[in-house]
């Protein structure tokens, strides 16, 4: 039934997650549910963790799948999480080309209302706390720090 390969490893401190997924989106919550199962934070970190994080990483997984990989079944996406002191760090890679970030238009502004485009790039700043892309831009990398449940600073509240 696992679409993806997992491991987890010792770094230190840290404990880490890595998943390979292929590209196809049937898999995403399957994979997201494993990584919120395992992570060691999420059992004291209830909503925070429970939705900002299900919904980033679900929303970074879904573009690196269509747009990154375009549905592409033979290339894979990876998922690395690294759980240090009060953050859960999330990189989300895929084998596409890239993009530029910025291009991608506000969809809050009044003219970009009706278009679909840049959504969940919104929803992902919105709901963790850092959200940035490698020069190349096939990867995004998630942080949520999930010390302070109660304030949810940084992110939405349910």
């Amino acid at each position: 039934m696992d679409d993806f390969r997992a491991a987890r490893e010792r770094n230190g401190s840290a404990q880490d997650l890595v998943l390979e997924l292929p590209s196809d989106v049937r898999s995403i919550q399957q994979a997201v549910e494993y990584v919120v199962q395992n992570c060691g934070h999420c059992h004291e970190s209830g909503h925070k963790l429970n939705l900002n994080l299900r919904v980033g990483l679900t929303e970074a997984l879904a573009n690196a799948m269509v747009y990154g990989n375009g549905h592409d079944p033979e290339k894979q996406v990876r998922i690395e999480v690294t759980m240090v002191g009060g953050a859960v760090t999330a990189r989300v890679t895929d084998e596409g080309p890239g993009f530029d970030p910025a291009s991608v238009p506000d969809p809050t502004e009044p003219a970009n209302l009706r278009k679909s485009g840049g959504r969940g790039l919104f929803l992902m700043r919105q709901l963790l706390d850092e959200v940035s892309y490698n020069e190349q831009g096939n990867s995004v990398t998630l942080v949520l720090r999930v010390e302070e449940e109660a304030s949810l600073e940084g992110g939405a509240s349910a």
